[in-house]
């Protein structure tokens, strides 16, 4: 190419490549040229290469040229090394400079500057990056070696260079700082709450025969906020022994500085009575319980209700036993299966269950195979002459035993469904659906079949059990609730204990009044409300005894309401509870 010079002469400029001229290249004024190098890699291909993490990348080969918009991206958004050894007060090279410089002079502006779109930079944190190992491992329940496992490792280690993995030792000191953490800010939240706080024991056998007891805390605290917190995990090397849950209790109280603040205890799992009273004594010492202890709960409701399904289904082993053949049959064979819905189809049966195998350690599940088997049970009886390699129908007398188990097994189903899908229990929950299934067990054995005495007698033995253990403490909380209050105590004894209901209705009357009494001794500040209350407040007629079922399936407490107070009262409708309420009238 000609170029004219200031003798108006032509001369030819020169076209080699740069590579050829290196005496006469032009000086690079980007300034990502601060932190890369050229590098000829082969003939006629050049990379830069950053100085710091040593990555390269594609520069020129032959007469093109890349360009360095890439090695700018490679500064902007923090990949590289160089911007992550920056504080995080220090500019970056594509950080806003400051408008005076270190001499006080005018601002040490770089010659050029980038605004990348969406660039963001963080600052390299190593602490943060083992705290949130540690919550990772904490939050997923991870193994602590993992730290060492190759591949966590590699992954890291690509994924930030300069963070040092941290070790085994190093991980199990930072979880146990911070559960240390999270305990003193528990602490310092049951050290401000108003009321008591129930406790959950539940044991778990490792192999080994060494027992672990999960011990729970529920509570509320001073804005009515419910808590649930797992508190302690005590190892306990005998687990059957009868000292082993007033052991795991005592530490628990000691830990959390909780005597004189305990209210109740649920215990996950059949309790021996020696074992009852030496928490009975442990109390007595460490926490004055409220009614000298009456309220010390022996057995949860859903535990309760497993062992009595469990119970239930090995009566009628046999038969389930059948069952489980006949659906294994279908279900093991697309031809069997293919050959099954055919004859339901011909048979026109009207159920929409599926079958489906059982878990034999989940009762749910068996009882969900028995009534969809129940329910198909023509098409079984017909199996064997549409399939002849079907040999396993049950017989009517087993249809009729499977149908037996389906309903008693269904009060239990319902509850146990309820109590696992309800967001939030309250304890009135419980006795709603307690002294239904309480009622209808001793309906039942009185019966005068054999399987079904035979049945029921198990289940019921368990069942009074926890109902004695804990029927005081369930119907005083339905009595502080203001839809029911006595009313419901009166109307579901009356149906379980019959003419014996007036000296069970009498326990529960004390023992509400005993409470009362317990309480308004405690130095408690009362609340705006109840002050009002007592400076000679009016309470509105609506307040003074409200009752409704709040559709809880209590239709005939509605109607006993409606007989029981009919003189006295006038039925007010469209209360905040969606139905009738009872309140007093003229």
């Amino acid at each position: 190419m000609s170029i004219p010079t200031e003798n108006n002469e032509l001369v030819v400029a020169e076209t080699q490549p740069p590579e050829t001229q290196p005496n006469k290249r032009r000086k690079k004024k980007s300034i990502v040229w601060e932190h890369f190098t050229i590098e000829t890699v082969g003939a006629g291909c050049r990379r830069a290469c950053c100085k710091l993490c040593k990555q390269s990348f594609a520069y020129s080969t032959g007469s093109k040229v890349a360009g360095t918009s890439h090695l700018k991206r490679h500064i902007a958004k923090g990949t590289c090394l160089l911007l992550r050894n920056q504080e995080k007060n220090q500019l970056t090279p594509f950080s806003a400079p400051s408008k005076m410089g270190v001499t006080g002079g005018a601002a040490d502006t770089p010659k050029r500057s980038y605004r990348m779109s969406g660039a963001t930079y963080f600052s390299f944190d190593a602490d943060r990056c083992r705290h949130e190992i540690a919550r990772m491992i904490i939050m997923h329940d991870y193994p602590l070696h993992m730290v060492e496992h190759p591949g966590f490792v590699a992954f890291v280690q690509n994924l930030q260079p300069r963070f040092d993995m941290v070790s085994f030792n190093t991980v199990q000191g930072d979880c146990v700082a911070t559960y240390l953490r999270e305990k003193q800010s528990l602490q310092r939240v049951i050290e401000g709450m108003p009321g008591r706080i129930c406790l959950t024991l539940d044991l778990w056998t490792s192999s080994q025969a060494l027992g672990y007891m999960f011990i729970s805390g529920q509570f509320v605290d001073s804005d009515w906020k419910l808590h649930r917190k797992i508190l302690n995990v005590v190892m306990e090397p005998y687990p059957d022994s009868d000292a082993a849950f007033s052991h795991a209790v005592a530490a628990c109280l000691s830990d959390w500085s909780m005597e004189g603040r305990l209210f109740s205890l649920t215990i996950n799992q059949p309790l021996s009575e020696a074992g009852i009273d030496n928490l009975r004594a442990l109390l007595s010492l460490k926490n004055p319980l409220m009614l000298n202890g009456q309220l010390l709960v022996g057995s949860c409701l859903v535990r309760t209700l497993s062992s009595i399904a469990h119970d239930a289904l090995s009566v009628g082993h046999e038969t389930v036993k059948k069952i489980r053949d006949s659906v294994k049959y279908v279900k093991t064979s697309e031809s069997h299966e293919e050959k099954f819905l055919e004859l339901k189809q011909q048979l026109q049966v009207p159920s929409a269950k599926s079958l489906a195998l059982d878990d034999h350690t989940k009762w749910n599940t068996t009882y969900e195979m028995l009534l969809a088997a129940s329910e198909l049970k023509e098409v079984f009886s017909c199996l064997d002459t549409y399939d002849p390699d079907y040999k396993l129908a049950p017989s009517m007398e087993d249809w009729k035993q499977v149908e037996t188990l389906c309903i008693y097994l269904k009060l239990l189903f319902d509850t146990a469904n309820m109590l696992n899908t309800t967001t939030v229990l309250t304890t009135n929950t419980f006795f709603h659906e307690a002294w239904k299934i309480q009622l209808e067990l001793a309906r039942a054995a009185t019966s005068e079949d054999t399987f079904i005495s035979n049945l029921i007698k198990p289940m019921q033995e368990k069942f009074d059990k926890y109902w004695k253990d804990c029927c005081l403490v369930l119907a005083i909380a339905v009595v502080v609730d203001p839809r029911f209050k006595m009313k419901l105590v009166e109307f579901s004894f009356t149906k379980i204990y019959g003419d014996d209901a007036a000296t069970y209705i009498k326990i529960v009357d004390e023992g509400i009044h005993e409470l009362f009494h317990e309480y308004i001794a405690l130095p408690l500040p009362l609340t705006p409300t109840f002050m009002e209350e007592a400076n000679g407040g009016t309470v509105k007629p609506e307040d003074q005894g409200g009752v409704s079922s709040n559709g809880l399936g209590l239709t005939d407490f509605d109607v006993y309401i409606m007989e029981s107070c009919k003189p006295a009262v006038e039925v007010r409708v469209g209360s905040v509870f969606g139905g009738v309420f009872i309140a007093s009238g003229p």
